[in-house]
C-alpha cells in the first residue's frame, strides 16, 4: 500500500506541476495579447500559436512569408502586429521610421537575432558584425574590420574577381551547346564561394570545378536552419530531428573550418612567414593593435563572412539572370553597353566598373524586388508612439525593404522590372530601399559586393547568350535570405560579338 500511495502522490504531484506550467502559459500568452492588442493585426490563428500557423503554412508552401504583409497593410495600416505565441513582433512600413530606427546607434538589434547567434543549441553566427547585438562589442568589430574594405584593398580584389569568374566562363564552355540545362543559382554560388575563400581567408577550394566540395553543402544546410529555427517548435519535433542534426553537423564542420584557418595564419605571422594580404591576415594585425578579441569573435566572423558574402551575392546574380532571361529588351542595352566599356578584354579594371552605369542599374532593380536580406529590426527601451500607434517598452520592431519596395505607393508599377528607375537622373523615395541595411550597421560588404557581382555579371554577359528552360515557376524561396526556388536553369551559347574578337 506505501508503494501505491507513493505512486498516486507522485503522479498527482506530476499532474499539478503540468497544470500549473499551463496556467503560467496560458497567463503569459493572454498577458502578451493584453499588451499588444492595441496594435492592429489580423486575427490569430489561434490563442497559444498566434499567427504561427499561416507562416508555417506560407513557409510549407514555398510562399514568402512577407506576402500577406501587403493585404494587412492595407486593411490595417502601416503597423501591423504578428503574434508567435509568447512573443510579438511589430512590422512597421514607414520611411520616417526607417529613418528613426536605423540612421540611429541608440536602437539595438533585437532578440530576433538570437536565433542565428546560435542554432539548437550550438553556436552559429555567434556575436559576429551581422548579430551583435551589444553596440560598443560591435562598434569595436567594425573598426578593426573596416580598413579590410577600403578603397586600396578592394582594388586589389579585381584580380580575385576576374580570375574566379574566368574560372566560372570556362566551367561555362563545356554547357554552352543552347541544348544543356545549366542551374544558374548553383554556378553563381559557386563562383561566389570561390572568392570571398580567397579573398577573405586565402583558400582555394576551387568549388566551380569541384562537385564533391562540402562547403556549398554547409551552407545551404545552414540557411535551412536559419527557415527551421523559425519555428520554436521544430528542436521538441521527432520528425525534424534528423535534419536538425545535419544542420548542426554542417555549422560544426563551418566553425572548425575557420577555427583551423585562423590558428594556422596566427602561427604564420608569429612565425614571420609569408602570408596573403587578404582580409583574415589585416583583421588580425588590427585585433592585435586593438586587443580584446576572443577566438570565438573571430570564428563568428568567419561563419558570417562565410555565408553573407557567398550567399546574398550569388542569389542577387541569380536573380538578375532571371529577368535578363525574361525582358530581351533590357539584356539588349546592358550587351550594347559591356561590349562598348569592356569589349574583348579578359580583365575588367576598376574604372571599367564605374562605366557600367546600366549594369548598376539593372543590378540595383534586382535588389529592389529581390532583396536577398529582405528586412531588420530593432529593439526599443521605452514606450513610442510610432505612425500614430502606441508601441510597449521593450517590443522588437520590423523593417522589410522587400515589402516598402513592392507597393505602389513608393514604386509606380513596382512589380515591373525596369532598371531606369536607377537611373542617377531619376526621382527615388527616401528609406525605402535597403537591401543592405542603414546607418551605422549598414552593412560593411556591401561595394565588395558590387564590385563582385559586376564583374561576374559583365564577363557573362561579354560571353554568352541565355535563355530560361522552360517550365519554371520562377517563384522566391524563403531561406532567410531570398533565392530562386529552381534554381534559374539556362541554356547558353557564345555570344556571336565575342566568338568573333577572339579569331
Amino acid at each position: 500500500m506505501g508503494i501505491l500511495a507513493f505512486i498516486t502522490a507522485t503522479g498527482f504531484l506530476l499532474l499539478l506541476l503540468v497544470i500549473i506550467g499551463f496556467l503560467f502559459c496560458f497567463g503569459y500568452v493572454f498577458y502578451m495579447h493584453l499588451k499588444y492588442d492595441h496594435v492592429p493585426g489580423p486575427p490569430r490563428d489561434s490563442f497559444f500559436l498566434g499567427h504561427l500557423p499561416t507562416l508555417l503554412r506560407l513557409t510549407k508552401n514555398n510562399v514568402v512569408i512577407y506576402e500577406p504583409f501587403f493585404d494587412w497593410m492595407e486593411k490595417y495600416g502601416p503597423v501591423v502586429r504578428l503574434n508567435l505565441i509568447h512573443k510579438v513582433m511589430v512590422f512597421v512600413i514607414s520611411p520616417d521610421a526607417v529613418k528613426e530606427f536605423l540612421m540611429s546607434p541608440k536602437y539595438t538589434k533585437d532578440d530576433f537575432y538570437d536565433r542565428m547567434h546560435s542554432m539548437f543549441g550550438i553556436r552559429f553566427m555567434g556575436n559576429g558584425l551581422l548579430t551583435d547585438r551589444n553596440y560598443d562589442h560591435w562598434h569595436k568589430q567594425r573598426r578593426i574590420m573596416d580598413p579590410s574594405f577600403s578603397k586600396t584593398n578592394l582594388i586589389e580584389s579585381m584580380r580575385t574577381f576576374n580570375d574566379k569568374a574566368e574560372d566560372l566562363m570556362d566551367r561555362l564552355v563545356e554547357k554552352a551547346d543552347w541544348k544543356s540545362h545549366v542551374g544558374m543559382h548553383d554556378m553563381m554560388s559557386r563562383v561566389t564561394l570561390d572568392i570571398i575563400a580567397k579573398v577573405g581567408y586565402g583558400m582555394e577550394l576551387n568549388a566551380i570545378c569541384d562537385d564533391q566540395t562540402p562547403f556549398p553543402q554547409a551552407i545551404s544546410m545552414a540557411m535551412r536552419g536559419m527557415v527551421e529555427a523559425r519555428n520554436p517548435l521544430s528542436a521538441i519535433n521527432p520528425f525534424k530531428q534528423a535534419v536538425i542534426r545535419e544542420v548542426k553537423k554542417n555549422v560544426d564542420f563551418l566553425r572548425d573550418t575557420g577555427r583551423q584557418r585562423i590558428e594556422l595564419r596566427m602561427k604564420a605571422i608569429h612565425d614571420g612567414e609569408a602570408i596573403p594580404k587578404d582580409i583574415l591576415t589585416q583583421i588580425l594585425k588590427a585585433a592585435e593593435l586593438e586587443g580584446g578579441c576572443t577566438m570565438d569573435d573571430f570564428i563568428d566572423n568567419f561563419v558570417t563572412f562565410f555565408i553573407a558574402g557567398q550567399e546574398t551575392t550569388a542569389n542577387q546574380l541569380s536573380f538578375a539572370v532571371q529577368e535578363l532571361a525574361q525582358h530581351p529588351e533590357i539584356l539588349a542595352r546592358v550587351q550594347a553597353e559591356v561590349d562598348e566599356v569592356i569589349g574583348s578584354k579578359r580583365d575588367i579594371k576598376y574604372e571599367d566598373l564605374g562605366k557600367l552605369q546600366y549594369l548598376s542599374q539593372v543590378l540595383k532593380e534586382t535588389l529592389r524586388l529581390y532583396p536577398t536580406a529582405p528586412g531588420t529590426s530593432r529593439t526599443i527601451e521605452e514606450e513610442m508612439m510610432v505612425e500614430g500607434v502606441r508601441i510597449p517598452a521593450g517590443s522588437n520592431v520590423m523593417f522589410n525593404t522587400y515589402i516598402m519596395c513592392r507597393m505602389e505607393k513608393y514604386y509606380p508599377d513596382p512589380l515591373v522590372f525596369n532598371p531606369d528607375r536607377f537611373h542617377p537622373d531619376a526621382p527615388k523615395p527616401g528609406y525605402v530601399y535597403f537591401p543592405f541595411s542603414l546607418g551605422p550597421r549598414t552593412c560593411i560588404g556591401q561595394v565588395f559586393a558590387q564590385m563582385e557581382a559586376k564583374v561576374v555579371m559583365a564577363k557573362l554577359i561579354q560571353r554568352y547568350e541565355f535563355e530560361l528552360v522552360e517550365g519554371q515557376s520562377l517563384k522566391i524561396l524563403d531561406t532567410g535570405t531570398l533565392r530562386p526556388l529552381d534554381g534559374v536553369i539556362c541554356r547558353l551559347r557564345p555570344r556571336g560579338e565575342y566568338k568573333a574578337s577572339q579569331k
